[in-house]
């Protein structure tokens, strides 16, 4: 049977918004020049303003290119080493980090939402007295999801968030699967309050500085009316729109990160290596392990014979940004694919095809 009936690639698309022992291997340049005419070709018919996507592995990246312009209409070339915007596929570094409290001792799967934070009895409905951590960061809470661009919910604002949010019975019945942004920032806000320490210093301090992803932060990648890093863009009827901005500060832990792609691979590599400097096996196969269905610690989870096994994905936009992650740990493998815009109803399409490419070329010159 051919490969390309083998491959039947679902990406889980959600829209929201110490060293590493890791060394950068030279990128394949076949497959490299393959991505690169690939990524020309949608670019060129309009269908995006600039894009980039990687193969990787628990090495580092091995092929990748991108194509097209940071700002539409600037003539400034969007680059390998450009800084994108991560959106939801942020959740699992968030998952991640938490998990590192939980190896710790601080916080254990099951922890109680008002064991952590007692004040929220008699705020929030007694639907969610029982709810755990893990119910947060599998979107088994029964909790509504949460949307908003609205600058005032600041990460202060977290937690009186969740005691506006929480007052009404539970949206969902507790234990199955709702998908909610709210759920990352109950979390957040439990990381908080057993560390004194909001997420963005938690995700800096327990992630991004351990593996070394120095590229990492918070909220736009360009500075502010500059071209320094590639703008986010939105379909209009003349073409795209580029756009400078991002969903709320207070929901960061549910999508706000970016990142190069080099750095996202560090990320991505706890998935593919034994070797990294912060969770040990028992939590990363945790983070993979759905409680019910098919969703675990920020990763969407399926079987796959392509991928002799198990197969992780997960996708994500503020709106103006498309990012997508598809990793095979069994193969030793990762793809990603980002654009720096959204046409909603073809971006998403759009990259599950490209994805769809690079996996067929990589796994076909492995044989």
């Amino acid at each position: 049977m051919r490969l390309e009936a083998l491959l039947k690639i679902t990406l889980i698309a959600f829209s929201i918004c110490t060293q590493a022992i890791y060394s950068q291997t030279k990128p394949d340049s076949n497959k490299s020049e393959f991505i690169s005419q690939a990524l020309s070709e949608i670019v060129n018919n309009g269908k995006a303003p600039g894009m980039i996507a990687a193969i990787i592995s628990g090495e580092g990246v091995e092929a990748i290119a991108s194509s097209g312009e940071r700002k539409a209409g600037s003539g400034i070339a969007f680059t390998t080493d450009d800084i994108v915007h991560l959106g939801s596929c942020g959740k699992a570094m968030t998952s991640a980090m938490i998990a590192t409290l939980v190896e710790e001792g601080k916080l254990h799967w099951e922890t109680k939402l008002l064991e952590v934070i007692p004040e929220l009895k008699g705020i929030i409905h007694p639907d969610y007295y029982n709810t755990t951590l893990w119910q947060l960061l599998t979107h088994r809470a029964g909790f509504p999801d949460l949307w908003t661009h609205n600058k005032k919910e600041t990460k202060e604002r977290r937690l009186e968030i969740l005691k506006k949010q929480l007052k009404r019975s539970a949206a969902y019945t507790p234990g199955e699967f709702h998908y909610s942004n709210l759920g990352y920032i109950a979390a957040a806000c439990m990381a908080k309050k057993i560390t004194d320490l909001n997420w963005e210093t938690l995700m800096a301090e327990r992630l991004f500085e351990p593996l070394g992803m120095s590229s990492a932060g918070f909220g736009i990648p360009s500075k502010l009316n500059q071209i320094n890093q590639p703008w986010g863009h939105s379909k209009t009827g003349n073409g795209w729109h580029p756009v400078q901005s991002d969903c709320a500060e207070a929901l960061g832990p549910a999508g706000r990160i970016h990142c190069s792609i080099e750095d996202w691979a560090k990320f991505i590599s706890l998935q593919l290596t034994n070797n990294n400097p912060i969770l040990d096996s028992i939590s990363i196969n945790k983070l993979i392990e759905p409680p019910s269905g098919f969703y675990a610690g920020g990763w969407g989870v399926a079987e796959h014979e392509w991928a002799k096994g198990k197969m992780l994905s997960h996708c994500g936009s503020n709106g103006i940004w498309f990012s997508s992650v598809v990793v095979a740990p069994n193969l030793n493998r990762a793809y990603v694919v980002v654009t720096n815009s959204r046409d909603f109803g073809v971006t998403k399409d759009l990259c599950t095809e490209m994805t769809n490419k690079i996996i067929i070329i990589d796994l076909e010159t492995n044989k």
